[in-house]
């Protein structure tokens, strides 16, 4: 039985593998061939072992970042605007001072250091707001108290006076000549040229000739498309513990995504070199991209440090809606031609991203929307455009999907309506134009792994359909099931059901030149007379099951059963952020590349120690497989256990994928990313066409994953990203009043996702087409759900009622006209 440990030993099962389909044979990149080892080890890659944290947390006794406690801690709280675009004219304290209890009460003009801003990518965030606020919502004053619901009350009186400012909401405010500017005196050489201070990021893809190319298309259809803000969700609050330490720095402990990009952020604007904020990763309730900025890191480290005693924060939902940054809105305007037969001439774009009041990751943003915005299909001529806004609406960031999202949204609708024209399957009419490994991407990148687009758009088709309700003639059926059903509202009139497809690509890593690598700590010892091995990293384990993933690699690399897991902190390199699904690829293959590097040390010590007495050692190729040195021959030369007493050996190394560039600022060109996945997805709904309610009955999806490395939760990110997608389609989406850009429903009462009810049984057929530039071939899978899910249940919904329903969510009223 294979055991991981993750500070308390938890031993592991093999569960129930999920229906694959097995393509070509993985190819590595790091040297060493490990289709051997591949095949003995308990709980090694390909098996369902289970994760070490799963009984804890479905019985609620797993630590989150929020269950934190130290016994002299102070509670922070965070006073916000109430307004989205004023000056600041005053800020009044002291009655907050006088509050019994209260040890701190800090503004902008209390930051210790220079540096009083931080960001992802551009440092335009005020620690604290300083002369203005830029959206509702953000951070004025931050209070330490005794308890919080003194911090609370304190904060409440603190009195800050607003001088209300012209509000930038939407393109036509942000980009007109006279517009009010968002952000005053702009540098922009580092960003790129944009037409108007008020855009962030513009990329164009220029490539061919798309005017000339439209005289061909004897079809042409045009659409323009709105996606809805949508929130990430997590359950877990953002929370964390900042405790001072003796040597004048501070411990963290926090829920994040990206341990080393915080303390990037967080050391300047304390004033501390990165030595003095040492950061380890806490419980974390979900993240989704929500987490890739900074939110309550900063405050709390500066309470602690002020009060010299340790300080905890923790939002309340209504919070946590201002605490983190959200999907990118988007309008999209898209014309697509074809032929008479079917092939796709041209295709022409505008996307735009409201990127609210700081930059976050608005450019990568805007360089996937852009780069995939023609999705899965082969077309040579395109004019495309995409831009972020600055705007006083909340600000946006990474999401789960990242800018593919909102262009597949768009693009499959368009699929839609130029197959009805040409007078095609729609189905049909995308695998005749859909890519294949050897085309040529807008940007001039070649596809050069396996693209079966094609293929699991065929899968999902050839799916069995969910049976028909008969409502009206079965006696007994269960009402609970329709749409409403639930409040009794209907018994099947006016029920009619409806099937859409589509299909989506999304990159996986980082892209445009970006540095994307990481590192990974390997140990092994022997520890009670049997070997083990100990994997460090920093990355981020965020639900998506790294750790689990990580303890297999180990047990394939090195034959070790027994799996220690040290806790992710910044006393090891970066791992870079869980985003991007690149975390499999990036870490695992460091994680795979150091075991390699350990085990060559293993068996040069094997060889010091036995080489002299069997030939083999220095002529066989060996492996370590079930605890022993094996040649390949299966002959066992040395048990791990006698070979490794007395040493320890030990490997900290750096990994990285191939290098990518970034896109030309001019016309888009360059191999911008490392690596595509694709999903499908078939939705079967039934509406309600006079009460304008929905039913999901069946989301079944296909999706290549190059190799699953661990195929039951390779199924549960298909199903999650799934219901994801679903959620923005149909209920997902944060409110904002145009006229004031404040958030109208910043709680779960009023933001709606999917509960177990709304969740449709989501069938998944799962093949294993190998990347031969990626480790054990497998393919970054985690986000690419999240794109042809929510096109595929409007597309549903469209053949049911046959209305055009260019928006996302779908409300009631979008299908009723009320």
């Amino acid at each position: 039985m294979a055991g991981t440990t993750t500070g308390t030993p938890s031993k592991t099962t093999a569960g129930a593998p999920s229906k694959t389909t097995t393509g070509t044979p993985s190819k590595t990149t790091t040297g060493a061939p490990t289709e051997v080892t591949q095949k003995h080890n308990k709980g090694g890659i390909g098996e369902s072992t289970l994760r070490p944290d799963g009984t804890l947390k479905v019985t609620g006794e797993f630590a989150y970042s929020s269950d934190m406690w130290h016994e002299d801690m102070l509670w922070g709280q965070t006073l916000r605007s109430t307004v989205a675009h004023a000056e600041i004219v005053s800020i009044d304290t002291v009655e907050a001072l006088k509050t019994p209890g209260v040890y701190a009460v800090l503004t902008y003009d209390d930051l210790p250091a220079e540096m009083k801003n931080y960001g992802l990518e551009i440092q335009d965030t005020p620690v604290l707001a300083h002369g203005k606020v830029r959206h509702h919502g953000e951070p004025v004053a931050i209070v330490a108290a005794d308890h919080p619901e003194t911090a609370r009350r304190a904060a409440a009186k603190i009195v800050v006076e607003y001088k209300e400012l012209p509000l930038i909401t939407d393109e036509a405010s942000a980009t007109a000549p006279d517009a009010v500017l968002v952000h005053e005196g702009r540098d922009d050489h580092h960003i790129g040229h944009v037409p108007h201070p008020n855009i962030v990021h513009r990329q164009p893809i220029v490539r061919g000739d798309a005017e000339e190319a439209a005289k061909k298309a004897d079809f042409v259809v045009k659409g323009e498309y709105t996606f809805g803000m949508q929130d990430q969700a997590f359950l877990g609050p953002e929370s964390g513990l900042a405790i001072p330490a003796e040597d004048g720095g501070v411990d963290l402990y926090v829920a994040t995504q990206w341990l080393h990009s915080d303390l990037g952020q967080i050391a300047p604007v304390l004033g501390l070199p990165e030595d003095k904020v040492r950061m380890t990763l806490s419980g974390v309730g979900g993240a989704f991209g929500g987490r890739e900025d900074i939110s309550m890191q900063i405050h709390a480290c500066l309470l602690a440090l002020r009060t010299g005693k340790p300080v905890k924060i923790v939002y309340n939902r209504f919070e946590s809606f201002f605490g983190h940054v959200h999907r990118h809105p988007a309008k999209l305007y898209y014309e697509h031609g074809a032929t008479k037969d079917g092939k796709l001439t041209h295709m022409k774009c505008k996307i735009v991203l409201d990127g609210g009041a700081y930059a976050s990751a608005s450019p990568a943003v805007v360089g996937n929307a852009s780069s995939l915005s023609v999705g899965p299909y082969v077309i040579e001529d395109v004019d495309i455009e995409a831009i972020a806004l600055y705007s006083n609406n909340p600000p946006c960031g990474a999401m789960r999907g990242f800018g593919a999202v909102q262009a597949c949204f768009a693009y499959e609708a368009q699929m839609d309506k130029l197959a009805d024209k040409v007078g095609m399957d729609r189905v049909e009419f995308r695998q005749l134009n859909a890519m294949s490994q050897g085309t040529l991407l807008p940007t001039g990148q070649p596809v050069d792994s396996p693209a079966p687009v094609a293929e699991i758009l065929r899968r999902v088709k050839a799916r069995p359909m969910p049976p028909e309700r008969q409502w009206e003639s079965s006696e007994g059926a269960d009402v609970r099931a329709l749409p409403g059903g639930l409040s009794n509202t209907t018994h099947g009139e006016g029920v009619v059901r409806g099937v859409g497809y589509a299909v989506g690509i999304k990159n996986v890593g980082f892209s445009e030149g970006f540095d994307d690598y990481s590192t990974a700590k390997v140990r092994m010892e022997v520890i009670n007379g049997e070997p083990v091995a100990t994997v460090h990293t920093a990355m981020a384990e965020v639900g998506q099951g790294g750790i689990t993933v990580h303890a297999q690699i180990a047990r394939t690399e090195l034959g070790v059963q027994q799996v220690t897991i040290h806790p992710a902190d910044t006393q090891v390199g970066s791992a870079g952020s869980t985003s991007a699904s690149r975390q499999t690829y990036v870490t695992g293959g460091a994680v795979k590349n150091s075991c390699e590097l350990v085990r060559e040390k293993v068996l040069e010590i094997g060889r010091r120690k036995f080489g002299s007495y069997h030939p083999a050692w220095a002529t066989a190729e060996l492996v370590l497989e079930g605890g022993k040195v094996l040649t390949d021959g299966g002959e066992a030369l040395a048990d791990l256990g006698e070979l490794l007493e007395g040493e320890t050996v030990e490997v900290e190394a750096e990994w990285r994928h191939r290098p990518t560039v970034a896109f030309d600022l001019e016309t888009g060109q360059g191999n911008g990313h490392v690596q595509y996945s694709f999903a499908a997805h078939r939705a079967v709904v039934e509406v309600d066409t006079e009460l304008g309610l929905v039913k999901v009955v069946e989301l079944a999806t296909a999706q290549d994953v190059g190799k699953a490395l661990n195929p039951l939760s390779v199924v549960g990110q298909i199903q999650g990203g799934t219901t994801q997608g679903l959620g923005v389609a149909v209920m997902e989406e944060i409110i904002v009043d145009p006229k004031t850009a404040k958030v109208r429903n910043p709680s779960f009462t009023d933001y709606l996702i999917p509960t177990i009810l709304d969740t449709p049984t989501i069938p998944v057929d799962v093949l294993e087409l190998a990347d031969p530039n990626a480790p054990y071939g497998l393919r970054g899978m985690g986000e690419a759900p999240t794109l042809s899910s929510t096109p595929a249940v409007l597309a549903a919904i469209r053949n049911a009622t046959g209305l055009e329903l260019n928006r996302t969510p779908v409300r009631p009223e979008h299908l009723t006209g009320t």
